[in-house]
């Protein structure tokens, strides 16, 4: 486990990390870095944060010297990362750096710029939030029971992975690994796309409200209120996601234009028939949600595989245990020689464990799966 963390944005994401690790057995000391004076005086006082300072404060502060932070999380919006990196490298810091933004492409293409300066980054996404902001929305249980995408690179360092999966594990969350480009794709139609729908469905209700002279928006019920609660976050911070993400976002919302057209025909025509089964499968689809994460017995499997150490190796390995709709509980590298290590997942009992084996196999993995006494 980390003992030493620096994060970079104290909002509701930074600063339920720190809050969070403040609450492990083992917690590690806590560098805040803020732009807000205020935010960064009320981590100290609360214990969020052992010390805190701005940004140029904190690179004269000696932070950032090896041996001090082992890791350093940016939790500023999408737009800041990069320019957070460069710095990073800039500054000779040779420890482990991640993010928490919600787009990835370009943030790694920033890393990929930097990892010859020996910055090891991996991309990382919490998927919790809140319409709260700011750091007084901080919760230490935020992350308990959410997913947390780690994005690996092709060169990953395998020691870094393993610490940070341990470090996000620890929060309470369920570790997917998914590469950027798969993981811009699925958040622009679960996340950003939800919220340029819940934003819409507020401006039409605003709208009509004008153009009929009648305050629609005083007779909204708990179920518009519930679909559009997201509408109330930040709109800088959203803008910042969308231009990020521009080609999936949009792509989202025109396949959405064109579900929502289908729907639009079937009533116009009258066709209830069609209504309702495009109503009945969607709310199926929606029943079956689950309010989190919960394992169907406590049963865990341990799968180890020998495996060389190359560039997009443990990314090639865990994407096969998303794939299969596994999930890994703990991961440990035992290493062999300089460039041979056993890598040792602990899976839970849920996924296709056969299909896992398979698509190892296939892929040239000689894995070994067993139940874990």
């Amino acid at each position: 486990m980390f003992k030493s963390v620096m994060i970079v944005g104290l909002g509701l994401i930074g600063g339920s990390i720190a809050a969070a690790a403040k609450e492990l057995d083992d917690a590690p000391v806590i560098y805040a870095v803020d732009t807000d004076q205020v935010t960064l005086a009320y981590a100290v006082e609360t214990g969020l944060a052992d010390a805190a300072a701005q940004p140029d404060q904190a690179f004269r502060s000696g932070w950032l010297d090896a041996g001090t932070v082992e890791l350093v999380v940016l939790a500023t919006p999408a737009g800041l990362v990069a320019e957070w990196i460069g710095r990073l490298a800039d500054a000779g810091y040779r420890g482990i750096v991640t993010d928490v933004a919600s787009t990835k492409a370009g943030v790694l293409a920033a890393a990929r710029h930097h990892h010859s300066q020996g910055l090891l980054f991996i991309g990382g996404h919490p998927m919790a939030g809140s319409e709260r902001s700011g750091v007084k929305a901080a919760d230490p249980k935020l992350f308990r029971g959410a997913y947390y995408v780690l994005a690996p690179t092709d060169d990953v360092d395998l020691e870094a992975y393993r610490q940070l999966h341990e470090f996000v594990s620890a929060l309470g969350a369920r570790v997917i690994s998914v590469p950027a480009e798969a993981h811009d794709e699925a958040v622009a139609v679960i996340s950003h796309v939800p919220h340029v729908a819940a934003a819409a469905l507020v401006a039409l209700a605003s709208r009509r409200s004008e153009s009929s002279g009648r305050d629609v928006l005083r007779l909204a019920a708990g179920g518009f209120k519930d679909m559009t609660r997201i509408a109330a976050g930040s709109p800088d911070l959203w803008t910042g996601i969308c231009l990020d993400n521009a080609e999936p976002v949009v792509a989202g919302i025109e396949e959405l234009q064109e579900v929502l057209g289908e729907f639009a025909d079937s009533v116009r025509e009258g066709d209830a028939v069609a209504v309702r089964d495009w109503l009945a499968i969607a709310a199926e689809v929606r029943t079956a949600l689950p309010a989190q994460w919960v394992p169907d017995t406590a049963a865990l499997f341990e799968l180890s595989l020998p495996m060389s150490d190359r560039p997009g190796v443990v990314g090639e390995i865990t994407t096969a245990v998303s794939r299969a709709g596994c999930n890994i509980e703990d991961i440990e590298i035992d290493h062999q020689s300089e460039d041979s290590a056993v890598l040792r997942l602990i899976l839970t009992d849920e996924g296709n464990r056969r299909a896992l084996l398979a698509d190892l196999s296939e892929a040239g993995f000689a894995a070994v799966l067993r139940p874990l006494e």
